[in-house]
């Protein structure tokens, strides 16, 4: 859509590389860390000294290793990474790994390993691949830890009972008679001291144990371990860490390659898929915090993360660390602490090499058992039983169980290949599980389908559906969530055949409810209780195949197109209003019956919009589809280039801001959503216009263009870097505009007095969106509650990433806001 013929270029039309990125000429900004982060670190460091002690005595590894780890993942991945709460180190879950590769090469080769296993993080990441590990079934996730807890519990306990462990967890269980009969008192008093407290200091009740439990219990169960050690003189092994001048650093890789590069595979993808599910795990705690305190964090940014682990384990690999991975235990201990930026997991690391330079005689005494008892207790708990309550719930304790016994007696990688193998013959067994039946009811012929219709269940398909006898009445329940295109066309061919040889045909879904076709994909119908948009779309997918036209199939363009009627051969005015008149009873003859309750409803209650919707007029903007809203939900203002006009500034058209009051003071809605779209011709027209052009004798366009020269003004400042979209640059000046008019706009909203008044309330939240249309693709602005004078920054996030639209924050470090991809809940 072109607004206004091409003028003369401005300045904003300059190259994007001469744009600035920030205030420029200010002065250098100081290095702050807030008191929560300060705090957390703590919490987290106390943590994280005895657990990375633990996991070294765990994998056989010099216990300077699991120091060198824990600095490491906090000061490299801390800084690197792309989950600023996530806290990484040596993980429990590779502690069977690292001690398989310590076995076999020798802890110098593990060490190059592990910087080998970093630099494919790197390529993994440089391929955005990091989104993909996401996509293993959570069963097979929680199956591969289990079954390294599982690996991980069987060798500590013999340490705990003061023996060796083996090389295997067949080896542990089938040793363990032999050790309990031979097990030592000194290290029994210990370890189960250890754990009891462990166990216990979580719920130490009244308001002493309320203080007590600020310590963490690990650091408070290790300490009186080693307290009770000493005083009573127990005969038992301790923490002996050598000087740092003897530190074994890593040498060249000296094995088989085929056996390295399995190694190398290993660690990196135990350490990828661990670190990106606790980065997930990790946004879902800040999310619930963030609704509970208002303190919001920047969302992770899941290829980052992964480069950021790969950095660490380059870096903990050469200094003879253990491999880095993201951490749940120690991130919960940081979100829960109320860390607020990466700051806390930089700090941790900086105690951590405190602690390792200055606490050693305070370490020596640390007793083996109480370590062993420690990591004993973290390995048991890696087998959830909330994890095992879920996959029983989705029917995968098959691919779950085949996982854990698959890692505890073959191997990790071949464990996980086994519980992916298991996962994809469940699913092919459950899509061609179809069950067909035909029955005689009322004296209609129904024939029910229960399950996913694919061209597998066909045969069975056509055979009960040419059972019934021509001319009969009939009913096909559909009940499933996909139905290919061969299963769509034989239910099409033959209804066509039935309804030609006289008989009836109702398609219905698993409520009863009718529809006008089965959809080749998806739910095929507009069941009990789904919104009005959904049994709108329900319908408007009928009006193109089962009783329409032969022309009509599900891919058909909806663009000015109706199955009903034909254009005549007469004029264009004749054609256009044939199709106006054509949409509308196929609106009153497939909609209006699947809506007329829910309208019926909305006129008698009124109208309770939960958001005031201000978009373009362009006539590509759908906002009931990019929405997935339907009636009573948007109450919606449409204007040329979704300008919203300062107060005072209407030239005598005051619809803009009459809305906003209405929408604001009388309907009380609870959100303002501005939303921007790509290629927006106003935007167009205000960037080929001289300003002094729209000051001239205006016509209507002009006089209403220049409420948008604030945003051309706000681009071209130097105040204001360029607005990013997807980690991008936009694709040119147009694109620029329309983001940055997104921005203007709600800065626009706030000048009105009723939005400030609710904003101060907290009654009302503010939202940008952007749409692009070629993509088909909507992002969401978090962190309008204020306005921010560096960068604007629009991230993307695939579909299904978020469930819900919160508020973000700004970023610590820039200030920057983040638009996100909305989804529909």
């Amino acid at each position: 859509m072109t607004l206004c013929p091409p003028a003369r270029t401005t300045t904003t039309d300059r190259p994007r590389a001469q744009r600035p990125h920030g205030p420029p000429g200010g002065p250098p900004r100081r290095f702050r860390i807030a008191g929560a982060d300060f705090s957390a670190s703590i919490a987290v460091f106390l943590i994280a000294l005895p657990l990375s002690l633990g996991i070294a005595l765990a994998t056989g590894a010099p216990l300077q290793a699991g120091l060198v780890a824990a600095a490491v993942g906090g000061i490299v991945a801390g800084r690197l990474g792309g989950s600023p709460l996530q806290v990484s180190g040596p993980a429990a879950g590779l502690t069977v790994v690292t001690a398989e590769l310590i076995q076999r090469y020798g802890w110098r080769t593990t060490c190059a390993i592990t910087v080998l296993a970093g630099l494919a993080q790197l390529g993994l990441a440089a391929l955005r691949v990091a989104r993909s590990a996401l996509a293993v079934s959570p069963a097979i996730v929680h199956g591969m830890l289990a079954g390294i807890g599982v690996t991980i519990a069987l060798a500590q306990l013999h340490i705990v009972l003061g023996g060796t462990p083996q090389s295997s967890a067949v080896d542990n269980a089938l040793g363990l008679p032999a050790q309990l009969a031979d097990a030592s008192a000194a290290a029994l008093v210990v370890s189960g001291l250890t754990i009891a407290l462990l166990l216990l200091w979580p719920r130490l009740p009244g308001r002493t144990g309320r203080i007590l439990r600020t310590v963490p219990a690990a650091l408070a169960a290790v300490a009186a371990a080693t307290a009770v050690a000493a005083l009573a003189g127990l005969g038992v092994p301790r923490v002996d860490l050598p000087s740092w001048s003897s530190h074994a650093l890593p040498g060249l890789p000296e094995g088989p390659v085929l056996g390295i590069a399995a190694g190398v595979l290993t660690i990196t993808l135990v350490t990828s898929v661990q670190s990106l599910l606790s980065a997930v795990a990790v946004d879902k705690l800040a999310a619930k915090r963030a609704g509970a305190t208002g303190t919001a964090a920047p969302r992770s940014r899941l290829d980052r993360e992964l480069a950021g682990q790969g950095a660490a384990n380059m870096v903990s690999g050469a200094l003879g660390g253990l491999p880095v991975a993201g951490v749940a235990v120690r991130s919960v201990a940081n979100v829960s602490a109320g860390a607020v930026s990466r700051n806390s997991s930089i700090l941790h690391g900086l105690w951590i090499v405190l602690a390792a330079l200055l606490l050693v005689p305070v370490l020596d005494l640390i007793p083996l058992p109480a370590l062993a008892a420690l990591v004993m207790v973290v390995g048991v708990q890696m087998v959830s039983i909330t994890h095992i309550r879920t996959v029983t719930r989705h029917r995968e304790v098959l691919v779950y169980a085949v996982t854990v016994a698959g890692v505890v007696f073959v191997g990790i990688l071949e464990g996980v290949a086994l519980g992916i193998a298991v996962a994809v013959a469940v699913a092919m067994h459950r899509l061609a599980r179809t069950r067909i039946t035909r029955e005689e009811r009322d004296g209609r012929q129904v024939v029910r389908i229960r399950g996913q219709l694919t061209f597998l269940a066909v045969p069975r398909l056509s055979r009960a559906l040419h059972q019934i006898p021509p001319g009969a009445d009939a009913v096909v329940e559909l009940d499933g969530s996909f139905m290919d295109h061969a299963a769509f066309e034989t239910l099409h061919d033959w209804q066509s055949s039935h309804v030609a040889h006289g008989g009836t045909v109702e398609t219905t879904g698993p409520g009863g409810g009718r529809i006008a076709e089965p959809a080749p994909a998806g739910r095929a119908a507009a069941e009990p209780g789904a919104g009005a948009g959904a049994r709108g779309a329900a319908a408007r997918s009928g009006a193109h195949a089962l009783g329409g036209q032969p022309c009509c199939r599900p891919w058909t363009p909806w663009r000015n197109h109706q199955c009903d009627e034909r254009p005549p051969a007469g004029g264009t005015g004749g054609t256009t209003g044939q199709r106006l008149a054509s949409g509308i009873g196929a609106f009153q003859r497939n909609t209006a019956p699947l809506v007329r309750d829910e309208l019926a409803r909305l006129a008698r209650e009124g109208q309770r919009p939960s958001q005031l919707f201000l978009t373009c007029a362009d006539s590509r903007l759908v906002t009931s589809m990019i929405t997935s809203s339907g009636p009573g939900d948007l109450f919606t203002v449409r204007n040329v280039g979704n300008l919203v006009p300062l107060p005072g500034e209407e030239s005598g058209d005051d619809s803009v801001a009459a809305a906003i009051e209405y929408a604001v003071e009388v309907l009380r809605v609870e959100s303002i959503t501005v939303c921007g779209h790509s290629g927006c011709g106003a935007m167009q027209a205000l960037l080929n216009s001289d300003p002094a052009d729209l000051a001239a004798p205006p016509s209507p366009l002009r006089r209403w263009l220049r409420h948008g020269l604030p945003s051309l003004e706000r681009m071209a400042s130097r105040r204001h870097a360029w607005a990013r979209i997807a980690g991008r640059l936009p694709a040119d000046a147009v694109e620029q505009l329309c983001l940055t008019n997104v921005v203007q706009q709600l800065e626009h909203l706030r000048a009105y007095e009723p939005v400030a008044r609710r904003l101060a309330d907290g009654t009302l939240t503010l939202h940008g969106m952007y749409f692009h249309v070629g993509e088909a693709q909507a992002y969401l602005l978090a962190g309008t509650d204020e306005v921010h004078s560096y960068d604007d920054v629009f991230n993307h996030v695939p579909p299904g990433a978020a469930s819900e639209i919160r508020p973000g924050a700004a970023s610590a470090a820039s200030g920057a806001q983040s638009l996100e991809p909305a989804r529909a809940s």
